[in-house]
């Protein structure tokens, strides 16, 4: 009575990796995701190492995942990847207070944010 195995979302020739908890807002993490969104690996290495964003250093790390993913889980060269995919999703959301005026106080919100890279081989006659 065991379950059934899900069926896999992606197809062979494509490497996942994803990163649960960054600590900067959805919006701010998409124009990083953006600007790697179909770029060749090397390109988008290469634009994340000299991007003046902060979190452009853990998306970068994120992407170097999928590429070991790609190449030693499903023996992808990874001279021909390409980043295929790359969104963003909200996670939770820390609450802080910050002290005002006639002992009011306002609400702090500090959210999390999660990215998810496909990185997907071309292949010879692309």
């Amino acid at each position: 009575m065991a379950k059934q195995a899900k069926e896999r979302r992606y197809t062979a020739a494509e490497a996942v990796a994803k990163v649960r908890t960054l600590r900067t807002s959805p919006r701010k993490l998409n124009l990083v995701a953006q600007s790697i969104r179909g770029l060749k690996v090397q390109r988008a290495l290469n634009e994340l190492e000299f991007s003046h964003k902060r979190i452009a250093k853990d998306v970068r790390k994120a992407l170097y995942s999928a590429i070991s993913n790609a190449e030693n889980n499903h023996n992808l060269d990874i001279d021909s990847l390409v980043v295929a995919e790359a969104y963003v999703g909200k996670n939770l959301v820390m609450k802080r207070f910050a002290a005002r005026a006639r002992g009011r106080a306002s609400r702090i919100e500090k959210p999390f944010s999660e990215i998810t890279i496909v990185v997907r081989e071309l292949g010879e006659a692309a």
